[in-house]
């Protein structure tokens, strides 16, 4: 039942990751066009370049619960990268409860008046030619930390499967990552000591 809750919740966090790469290529095409137009035509478009910080918005706000899923936000790691699995999982789901919960509950919830104050009064932006209807992106601060709630929830449930054992648990290990590298410097230092040694011999010959 866990492990099947846990799929439901890992199929919506990918869901909304789908969302946010699309609004990264849309804001490149975006970035790229304004370039383009500025540089090589010295025309500009306000509403175009507004258009850019409002889906860099799009891509932070719903990236943050996606990046929960991922495992992929920042943290220290000098005592809990050491720690065994069940106890990286008890750590996260008290992290969690105590800190993510709560934040994302009252950011959410106190954001919602400046959405509706904005809708109220049809706020935009103060630029002629800039975009209109800016409650829309105001309303994603509520939207993107009540979505973090759900993912969350979600992050909770797989750190309950791996405390319970039900899977383990895919680790990011930055010194398993060095190490890695250390390993592709060396054989690649290798491979062109290997080239040069046939490259001498051919010569000799």
């Amino acid at each position: 039942m866990l492990l099947k809750l846990e799929r439901g919740f890992d199929k919506f966090a990918d869901f909304i990751g789908t969302i946010t790469a699309i609004a990264m290529v849309l804001m490149i095409l975006n970035v790229f066009y304004d370039v383009i137009m500025r540089y090589f035509f010295r025309a500009g478009n306000i509403g175009m370049q507004e258009m850019e910080w409002h889906l860099f918005s799009v891509i932070i706000l719903l990236g943050v619960a996606y990046t929960l899923k991922e495992d992929g936000h920042v943290r220290v790691d000098l005592i809990y990268d050491r720690l065994k699995p069940t106890k990286k999982a008890m750590i996260n789901m008290i992290g969690a409860v105590i800190f993510i919960l709560p934040i994302a509950f009252l950011v959410g919830i106190s954001s919602i008046d400046n959405v509706l104050e904005a809708f109220e009064t049809m706020e935009q932006s103060g630029d002629p030619g800039g975009l209109p209807y800016r409650w829309i992106v105001k309303a994603l601060i509520p939207l993107s930390f009540f979505l973090l709630i759900i993912t969350t929830i979600g992050f909770f449930i797989r750190n309950l499967n791996i405390y319970k054992g039900l899977h383990p648990m895919d680790e990011y290990n930055l010194k398993g990552e060095i190490d890695n590298l250390k390993h592709e410097l060396e054989e690649h230092k290798h491979h062109v000591v290997d080239i040069g040694a046939d490259e001498t011999k051919g010569e000799e010959k």
